[in-house]
């Protein structure tokens, strides 16, 4: 219970989140806020009176709420984690509802996740919707920042720039189409004009879709050669 509890004030700070991207200056009315989280007024008075009592939230009663300094970390934070996962789910051509699956996501997001996240999809700044993904916290931003590799699409990848292949989200008759022609984890492949090369087979090309599926680790000090 104290887990699911913790997500729902989650919920409440991200919706607060919400809110404050709309309106900055503005207290958030409980009525309005239990609209958004479609629950009774009553259980949105509740848990922001709970959250005031947790320092999150700044509470006058009749005039609404709005968040603290510590509630605008954390529920920019779970906004952000949000946002990633719908990055990651278009990513990955997931068919599902994006938004609903990245808010079951969002609540399995810790700190080490969301750098890898970050990483994986190259710290992107908007999600599917074109809507602004939150910075990040100071503390993972320094994370991000000291990260040695990150992973890309192939699809990414930059002329004359060589990675490491880390994974691939393809189907398996994809899969056992590049193994047999020596295509594998571990495989190093350069971007050249036109195409790719592959250590070890030669020259190859991939479809865009294909690319897009194929994950390579390259190193950071090679982005920021090139920037």
């Amino acid at each position: 219970m104290n887990g699911h509890f913790r997500e729902f004030e989650d919920e409440y700070l991200e919706t607060m989140y919400e809110f404050f991207e709309k309106q900055p200056l503005q207290r958030v009315r409980n009525g309005d806020l239990a609209n958004a989280l479609g629950v009774s007024p009553a259980s949105a008075t509740e848990m922001i009176q709970r959250l005031a009592g947790k320092g999150m939230v700044d509470y006058v009663p009749y005039k609404g709420a709005s968040l603290t300094d510590k509630g605008m970390v954390h529920g920019q934070k779970m906004k952000r984690r949000h946002r990633l996962a719908e990055v990651f789910l278009e990513s990955i051509s997931f068919q599902g509802n994006t938004h609903a699956t990245a808010c079951r996501l969002e609540h399995a997001i810790d700190d080490d996740l969301e750098v890898a996240l970050s990483l994986l999809l190259g710290q992107p700044e908007l999600d599917p919707s074109g809507r602004d993904i939150p910075q990040a916290s100071s503390d993972i931003s320094s994370r991000i920042d000291s990260s040695q590799t990150q992973l890309i699409s192939l699809e990414r990848l930059e002329d004359g720039v060589t990675g490491t292949l880390e994974a691939m989200f393809t189907n398996a008759l994809e899969t056992e189409t590049m193994s047999q022609s020596g295509v594998r984890i571990g495989s190093k492949i350069t971007r050249i004009s036109g195409g790719y090369s592959i250590t070890g087979i030669g020259d190859a090309l991939f479809s865009t879709d294909l690319a897009s599926k194929i994950l390579v680790r390259i190193s950071c000090a090679t982005i920021d050669g090139r920037l």
